[in-house]
């Protein structure tokens, strides 16, 4: 089988520790070429896997002997480079969120139909084999009813993440458009779709800047959803929890609950009604912290969608829904009312 040719444009911290060991580690694939328009992080990474390295993404697409590229730049970037590349008849896996706004998610939907090729969006929660595991419990019944849920992801913030620290494009908003939601709470937006098979209809929020100076995004964020059966739950994205990380998320059902992520021995346990207890030890879910899930399963998955020409299990459109429940949080925010996910979202989100 021939090995398809990849080029990892960005990279910053998510490229250095997901996309590219991953993709070394996948036996279909060659890593051909790497670009950030630092250059020595560029040299560094290319030396690393023995690609080419080039510091402006244009001229790596107009290489032809690249089938596929990730996208891990800045949120401002991931609409026009994920379009740009598809044009130039790449498959393209593109880091969360998707895009800043509405248009820029269905335009890159409107170019990868376009073009033919494949856009998958990086939502690496779904892959979680507590979450897989519960998705299926609450398929077949297990718990009954779905009546409410709570989920969250909060850490110290990127300072500690991003290849550039406190000067992180993480913290302007030119060029990350958002904050702690658009790098942990679309995260939990799509999980909560995924675990429970329905779109998020109405949202309810609280954005704010709290917890970090000297930058103009998000940093704190509580939000109500509200589920088209009518399940309603919260939704936490934070940079303020200064001790450790909480990816947690709790589902309450007819017949018990399920706690996943919520122990630090078991990734899955589920407490039922009459006062059984079942415990899963399904491994660790993938976390900056030392000692994490070792892959996010992504880049395996989207090899795994352009070698058999399969829908993306992350598709655009599915990461567009995702990206939606963030947009509507933050006009609920800006509005102070309840806000419809079909609403038309065309500009990009205010604090």
């Amino acid at each position: 089988m021939k090995k398809l040719n990849i080029g990892v444009i960005g990279c910053g911290s998510i490229a250095k520790h997901r996309h590219l060991p991953e993709y070394a580690q996948n036996e279909n694939v060659n890593i051909v070429a790497v670009c950030d328009p630092v250059e020595e992080r560029a040299a560094e990474m290319a030396a690393k896997y023995g690609a080419t390295p080039y510091t402006n993404y244009e001229e790596l697409l107009q290489n032809e002997a690249i089938d596929a590229v990730s996208v891990c730049t800045p949120n401002y970037l991931h609409a026009p480079i994920s379009i740009q590349a598809l044009k130039a008849g790449k498959h393209v896996l593109c880091e969360k969120p998707m895009a800043t706004s509405k248009e820029e998610a269905e335009a890159m939907i409107e170019a990868a139909k376009e073009s033919g090729k494949k856009l998958m969006i990086a939502h690496n929660q779904r892959f979680v084999r507590s979450h897989e595991k519960a998705r299926k419990l609450i398929e077949t019944g297990e718990i009954g009813k779905i009546y409410s849920f709570r989920t969250a992801f909060g850490h110290p913030g990127p300072e500690g993440w991003s290849a550039d620290g406190k000067d992180s494009w993480f913290f302007r908003k030119n060029e990350a458009a958002m904050g702690a939601m658009g790098d942990l709470g679309v995260h939990k937006a799509d999980l909560i779709r995924f675990l429970l098979g329905e779109e998020v209809v109405e949202v309810g929020a609280f954005v704010e800047t709290s917890a970090k100076e000297n930058t103009d995004v998000d940093d704190n964020a509580t939000c109500i959803l509200k589920t088209e059966s009518g399940i309603v739950g919260t939704l936490a994205a934070s940079w303020s929890y200064n001790g450790s990380e909480d990816n947690s998320t709790i589902i309450y059902g007819e017949k018990g609950i399920l706690r996943l992520e919520d122990d630090p021995n078991y990734s899955l346990i589920v407490q039922y009604r009459n006062g059984e207890v079942a415990k899963y030890e399904l491994g660790a879910i993938q976390s900056n912290d030392e000692g994490g899930q070792t892959t996010s399963h992504v880049i395996d998955h989207f090899i795994s969608t352009i070698l058999e020409d399969k829908e993306p299990p992350i598709s655009g459109e599915e990461g567009m829904k995702s990206l939606m429940v963030i947009l509507a949080a933050f006009k609920s925010a800006e509005t102070k009312q309840i806000v419809s996910t079909n609403e038309l979202v065309e500009k990009q989100p205010t604090n």
